[in-house]
């Protein structure tokens, strides 16, 4: 079996697995351009309440994301994936037949607690080598970042074409389709990724909450999606009185989308060839800030909100396509599953603080107030992202053992920790795995496996 590439089965698991993700998020994603105008005209009104909507969601995913995968351990990823699809295809017939803001907040709520997002990507993970898992996962990036775009331009044409009513009935039929490829496109799982690498285990969490330089990763997607969701409460409105139709919106967001992936690039390159990460990664917080603050600022006119959408969006996507990376080489070997639990918990939490922040402050203060209050958390963000430790290169790895006991597993962890490049290491002896993190241009992996196979014959 090649190393070089995915094989015929890692290529159908991550681009059916890409799909299905994709389908979920641009369901979600779909309301966020078009809410703000649709939502005053249902019964119950209220900004706090359309807030609510916007970001309900996001609460039950936090409170189940990590649940959900420890479920698909048990009872398996693909029956936990598909009555997660069913849950978020009864939210949204809910949310269609409702002519109330409270149905729809309802249905959000129960859209959200189709948590597939872990399950998901620990089925991706069983699916694929170890090798070639970060091009499976990289994949399915992709295609979220993807649906965002697509939900951006969508959402306002299926809005205009259908209503309201009618954009929930969409969402619920692409669940249905994603439904579909889970049980006939998916490939079957032959074997499983190491817990640790893609599952939360509950008795990590503890200490993850503790670390210092995740915590800043996980307040800063906590605040970045907080930002995007309030924003939303306000920004198609203000487009509209800017001179913009809604159904036209989409030839506003489509070139800012792809202008802020065009200029988001370079900043990336230049981060990774001249090791400034840290420095790009700040800068990137303080854009988002900046542009916050000019929202507030600045008049509405439509050439002042169209740059400041690609301001933001310039910071945002590349906030968006970083902090997952960082946080898999400052996670410690072995809990890679549990800090992506934590972290993927933030972000949905900060969407549903978003929406409810941004309907709070809408009544209390006026809409363009919001832009403020964001900005100013945005700033407390930029002086915790100053205090992160410079990034070092590093890659986290897992292997099978056979190390016969936990007195073993200590010695051959001390061996480890001693070889060139391992910067990590971690052997539980219960799962049978060694997890380790190592700089990729100092480790000589054949050295590891050789090791770990002696271990394995001593045993």
């Amino acid at each position: 079996m090649s190393v070089t590439g995915l094989n015929k089965i890692e290529k159908k698991a991550a681009f059916s697995l890409a799909a299905v993700f994709g389908l979920r998020m641009l369901g979600l994603f779909m309301i966020l351009p078009v809410f703000a105008v649709y939502g005053t005209q249902l019964a119950g009104y209220s900004p706090v309440w359309l807030g609510l909507a916007i970001g309900a969601y996001g609460l039950t995913q936090a409170m189940l994301q990590i649940p959900m995968g420890i479920l698909s351990d048990k009872f398996g990823r693909k029956p936990v994936i598909l009555a997660g699809l069913l849950v978020f295809l009864l939210g949204s017939i809910v949310a269609a037949m409702s002519d109330t803001i409270y149905g729809v907040v309802f249905g959000r709520a129960l859209q959200g607690m189709g948590a597939i997002a872990s399950a998901v990507l620990a089925l991706a993970a069983d699916l694929s080598r170890e090798e070639q898992r970060p091009k499976v996962m990289a994949t399915i990036g992709m295609f979220i970042g993807l649906s965002f775009t697509v939900a951006m331009v969508f959402g306002p044409i299926v809005a205009q074409l259908f209503g309201l009513s009618g954009l929930f009935w969409f969402t619920a039929a692409l669940t249905v389709l994603a439904m579909l490829m889970i049980q006939f496109m998916v490939p079957q799982s032959v074997h499983k990724a190491p817990r640790g690498d893609n599952v939360a285990v509950t008795g990590q969490l503890n200490t993850l909450f503790r670390h210092g330089q995740l915590s800043r990763l996980n307040i800063g997607v906590f605040v970045l999606h907080m930002a995007l969701t309030a924003c939303f409460v306000t920004l198609p409105k203000q487009l509209i009185d800017s001179g913009l139709a809604l159904e036209q919106h989409w030839q506003l967001y489509l070139p800012a989308l792809l202008g802020s992936f065009f200029f988001m690039v370079p900043f990336m390159i230049i981060a990774i060839k001249k090791q400034k990460e840290k420095q790009m990664f700040v800068a990137a917080v303080a854009l988002l800030t900046l542009s916050l603050l000019l929202f507030w600022y600045l008049p509405s006119s439509f050439v002042v909100l169209a740059t400041l959408i690609v301001l933001f969006f310039i910071a945002f996507n590349y906030l968006e396509a970083t902090m997952p990376s960082i946080l898999s080489r400052l996670a410690p070997a072995g809990v890679k599953g549990s800090a992506m639990g934590i972290y993927s918990s933030s972000q949905f939490l900060g969407a549903f603080a978003g929406g409810l922040i941004g309907g709070a402050v809408s009544t209390a203060y006026g809409e363009q107030s919001i832009f403020l209050v964001m900005a100013v958390l945005s700033l407390l963000w930029v002086v915790a992202a100053m205090g992160m430790k410079p990034l070092k290169k590093s890659k986290s790895y897992s292997f099978a053992t056979n190390i016969a006991s936990e007195e073993e597993a200590d010695e051959v962890a001390e061996l480890l920790i001693n070889m060139p490049g391992v910067i990590e290491a971690t052997l539980v002896h219960s799962e049978a795995v060694a997890y380790l993190k190592v700089d990729e241009k100092q480790v000589d992996l054949k050295d590891v496996k050789a090791l770990l196979n002696r271990a394995d014959s001593v045993s």
